[in-house]
């Protein structure tokens, strides 16, 4: 969360399977679940609620949430774009506890998994890109998708994911999310809702276009050029993922629902 975000940009440089494990499964689910264990466990909703704290925190994590965005719509570069989306998409994790709400609580818990299957696809497209072209630049990247279907189309996924789009599984823990910020009676909180999803639009559906609409450069040649089967596997399938939790979010729910019958 701004401003202690700035690691988080500064370690995309490392090379990709490393910044999928930090910016979409392992260091930053630990610290927004440290959070989350927290609020609800060391302060808990009555204590918060009695005091404020959950109101401030989550203005705190709303300014977040459009900064980081607005910053990611100027990068050129493809990984620090996810970067800041990712300071952005944590700080809803935060917002969603914050709430103080059952629906606000279980959305910031199914959100952990949904961010991290969308994010580490489009972790592991930038670099397959990279692999196969060695391009990591926005702008370099017109017709991309002619080259690299199965690539781009989970670049799609991930990405549609991110903005909330059925049928990918962002859009239940933002469903539920919208229904904790209408049962806290926080108003505001739904405009940076609508504000953070138009925003996640305009940094990612460009991409999308450029890459399947526009044509490639001449020197690019002709025929798909996708990375190898080894890179471009496990993208696949963490997109696959991404869809299945839009179909099958019982588990995830299933786990919220205890931990909410815990703290409310």
């Amino acid at each position: 969360m701004m401003p202690f975000h700035l690691w988080l940009p500064a370690a995309m440089v490392a090379p990709t399977p490393v910044s999928a494990l930090l910016h979409a499964v392992a260091v930053v689910k630990v610290g927004v679940f440290t959070v989350l264990r927290i609020v609800l466990f060391v302060f808990g909703v009555d204590l918060l609620q009695e005091i404020g704290l959950g109101t401030l925190l989550a203005y705190f994590a709303s300014f977040t949430i459009i900064v980081a965005s607005i910053i990611a719509l100027r990068q050129d570069n493809l990984k620090l774009r996810l970067a800041y989306s990712t300071v952005s998409q944590l700080s809803y994790i935060v917002l969603a506890v914050a709430l103080l709400t059952p629906s606000g609580i279980t959305s910031s818990i199914i959100h952990i998994t949904i961010h991290a299957f969308g994010k580490i696809t489009l972790f592991f497209v930038a670099g397959a890109i990279y692999v196969a072209t060695h391009k990591k630049y926005i702008s370099q990247m017109n017709g991309i998708g002619k080259k690299m279907p199965f690539t781009m189309a989970a670049f799609t996924v991930g990405a549609l994911s991110m903005i909330a789009v059925p049928p990918v599984g962002g859009i239940v823990s933002k469903w539920y999310l919208t229904l904790g910020a209408i049962e806290a009676d926080m108003l505001p909180i739904l405009g940076v809702i609508v504000l953070s999803t138009l925003l996640n639009a305009a940094y990612f559906l460009p991409i999308i276009y450029a890459a399947f609409f526009k044509n490639p450069p001449e020197e690019d040649g002709q025929g798909v050029q996708e990375a190898p089967p080894m890179v471009v596997v496990p993208l696949v399938l963490t997109a696959i993922g991404a869809i299945t939790l839009f179909f099958y979010p019982a588990l995830l729910l299933d786990l919220a629902k205890m931990v909410v019958a815990l703290v409310v």
